[in-house]
């Protein structure tokens, strides 16, 4: 198989399409005449122009898909410090239900041995009579 290439008329850089504008009489489109060169001039800014604010676009899009994905971390760590704070509270709570049974029986216990220091006396005192 040799180099040649297929024949392609839409492709301006093969060889047959360059030797094809070489033989063509002036088209606004064709590089022998000054109107064609200034079309061509314009359309070449105007899609490098394209080119630019596709780059521009591209950047953008990388640059807020970081942005995204430091969002992404910063709320599977919010999510995973709520759930430390959840189990954290919830030890905290039992923890205090017991510490306030406990001064609640210590405080029925006071009652206790209140009453059965008054009481006790004042019933042996009655009950010699």
């Amino acid at each position: 198989m040799s180099g040649a290439q297929a024949y392609d008329p839409y492709n301006p850089f093969s060889d047959d399409a360059a030797r094809e504008l070489k033989n063509e009489e002036p088209t606004p489109f064709n590089h022998k005449n000054d109107e064609g060169r200034s079309k061509l001039q314009n359309l070449q800014s105007t899609l490098d122009d394209t080119a630019g604010m596709m780059r521009d676009n591209l950047e953008a899009i990388n640059q807020r898909g970081e942005v995204l994905e430091d969002i992404d971390n910063r709320a599977y760590s919010l999510q995973n410090n709520a759930t430390l704070f959840n189990k954290s509270a919830n030890q905290v709570r039992k923890d205090m239900w017991k510490k306030n049974l406990k001064l609640k029986l210590c405080v029925a216990l006071v009652i206790i041995i209140i009453i059965i220091v008054v009481v006790v006396p004042i019933a042996v005192h009655f009950s010699n009579y």
